[in-house]
Formats: C-alpha cells, sequence, structure tokens
C-alpha cells in the first residue's frame, strides 16, 4: 500500500503558531475527536463525548471523515490543528501507514488513540478495547453456536485497521483445532453497499457456508440483510460486533446468535476526559502502558432488552 501522506508543512507552522499565540482559560480549551467513518456506533460515542465536554469544560470538535481513508483524516488533522486544538483523540484506520502523519501532528497537539491503536506512533495513550480478547469472544461465540465445526467468512472494512488484524487474531485463536475455519476475509473499505454485496457473493459462490462474522459495526446489517434477502435466515451463523439497532432487532428475532459490544459512550467520554487532563498539564491517572482497557461484553437475545435500556439511559432517551 502507498504510504499515507504526511501532513503538510505549511499547515504545521499554521498550527504551531495558533498554538503559540499565548495561554487560554481553562473554559476556552479546545480538543478534536476524529472517527474512522459513519456509524450508530461513533453517534453512541459522541454522546460520551458530550457528556465530558459538560463535566470537563472543555470544547470537543467531534469530525466524521466523509470517506474512509487516510486522505480524509490527514485533512481533519489539519483542519484541528490550524484550529487551535490542544489534543487529538482518533481512530487510525491504517495503523501502519499512518504512523508518519501521526507522528507530525503529535508534535503540534496530545495525541490520543481511541477504538483502534497505532501502537508504533507517538500517541500518549489508547482508549478502548482490547481487540484480540474481543476477537477471541467472537471465536468463542462461534464454538458455541458451530459445536461440529464449519467453514465461516469474516467480513471488514480494511485489514490494516489495528483493530481489524487484532480481532481477526483473536477469532483464530479462539477457534484453533474446533473444527471452525475461516475460507478468507472480505473488505468493503468502509462501504455498506460493498459490504452486502460480499456477503451476496459469499452466499451464492459457498452454499455450505456455516457462518458470517462482521467485525465492524455497519457490517452486521449488511450481513443480515444479504442472509434475509437470500433466505438463509436460520441457516446460517451470525456473529457481528457493536450495538447497531438492525444487529440488535436481528437478535431479538434469532437471525443473529449474538453481537461482541464495546463501550463507545466511554470511548467517547474516556477520551475526552483524558485529552482535558493532558490540555492542562494534569495527572491523567492513565497506566504505565497508556492503554485504557474499555471491556467488551458477549449480547445474546436474553441480553438485548437490559442492553438496550442501559443505552437508552446513557443516551438520555
Amino acid at each position: 500500500m502507498i504510504p499515507a501522506p504526511r501532513i503538510s508543512p505549511a499547515a504545521l507552522i499554521l498550527a504551531l503558531a495558533v498554538l503559540g499565540c499565548g495561554e487560554r482559560s481553562a473554559d476556552a480549551t479546545r480538543v478534536a475527536f476524529i472517527t474512522n467513518g459513519s456509524a450508530d456506533f461513533w453517534a453512541i460515542a459522541r454522546s460520551g463525548v458530550q457528556e465530558a465536554e459538560r463535566s470537563t469544560g472543555v470544547t470537543c470538535d467531534f469530525h466524521v471523515p466523509a470517506e474512509a481513508n487516510a486522505e480524509a483524516q490527514q485533512r481533519l488533522i489539519e483542519t484541528v490543528i490550524a484550529r487551535g486544538a490542544r489534543a487529538l483523540a482518533i481512530s487510525p484506520l491504517d495503523s501502519d501507514n499512518q504512523v508518519p502523519m501521526l507522528d507530525e501532528a503529535a508534535k503540534a497537539l496530545q495525541l490520543v488513540c481511541v477504538d483502534s491503536d497505532a501502537p508504533r506512533s507517538k500517541r500518549l495513550a489508547y482508549v478502548g478495547t482490547d481487540n484480540v480478547g474481543a476477537g477471541r469472544a467472537a471465536g468463542n461465540l462461534l464454538k458455541e453456536i458451530l459445536p461440529s465445526g464449519g467453514r465461516i467468512m469474516l467480513f471488514v472494512g480494511r485489514m490494516d485497521a489495528q483493530n481489524a488484524k487484532e480481532r481477526t487474531q483473536g477469532i483464530r485463536e479462539a477457534i484453533a483445532g474446533s473444527g471452525v475455519e475461516i475460507v478468507d476475509i472480505r473488505t468493503d473499505l468502509g462501504d455498506p453497499a460493498k459490504a452486502k454485496a460480499n456477503v451476496q457473493d459469499t452466499l451464492a459462490a459457498h452454499p455450505d457456508i456455516a457462518g458470517l462474522v462482521g467485525l465492524w459495526s455497519y457490517d452486521g446489517p449488511a450481513i443480515l440483510t444479504a442472509v434475509e434477502e437470500a433466505g438463509r435466515a436460520g441457516r446460517v451463523a451470525i456473529v457481528t460486533f457493536d450495538e447497531e439497532d438492525a444487529v440488535l432487532a436481528g437478535i431479538e428475532r434469532g437471525v443473529i446468535a449474538g453481537t461482541i459490544v464495546q463501550d463507545p459512550w466511554r470511548f467517547g467520554h474516556d477520551a475526552v476526559v483524558l485529552m482535558a487532563k493532558l490540555a492542562r498539564g494534569e495527572p491523567t491517572g492513565a497506566p504505565p502502558s497508556g492503554i485504557i482497557d474499555v471491556p467488551v461484553r458477549t449480547i445474546r437475545r436474553a441480553d438485548v432488552a437490559a442492553f438496550r435500556a442501559d443505552l437508552r439511559a446513557k443516551l438520555g432517551r
């Protein structure tokens, strides 16, 4: 893959000039948050961001890239630096090739990764899931619903994202020796329509497929729709990640076996609380590793009602 573009010198100079224009009051401290795309997952995270804004007094500029690629994220990084953000939380789309871009950003502000890590970069902390552990949870659920084994397909936006790599690793570890076999991994570059087409192609090309796994939030609804339209509901096991409304409804109908949920509300909330402390030079309380782990849960049919109630409470609905 072509390495991700670097932040332009002009943008960095402008950012450093803005940051050097004098101290702001605590109320005027500005931080920023950049997602890896558009999904219900990030709408929940934004609610957590807003709560943390109220409790910390910072202003957080929340950005969703127009396209799920490194170039769109780079443009947003340049924007938040130029606006004088003191800290940035970002979910990198390409953990390896974005390192130079992230390292340049870290020269101008306090950099935190959220949801997907870039451990080789100069980021100060990571707020999110142990994605290898999350993958193991998905693998354990697959073994539970496919006790005799079977061939499965994985679906995800990009395999160069750290969370995609780690979730796949965890699934492989969990299913080792179980008879559950990964046929392939299909990517869609963050396009839900392509995600659905990938599932349709899989169902046509592999009539014996026993299980379908969506590693990113929107992949679950894409799998569900394709399976129901093909008349395969109940005949192929489905495991997903995250709490899209369509996924929860699919679990209630018994079409999806379960979903591995993170806590995007905490991702948003805890990242902003951390950035507020970093921006003000206060002790963060983060562990020496810089990794702030937010545990996952496996949601099955019996868990959906309570989970929905908890989610509504977090969103203030």
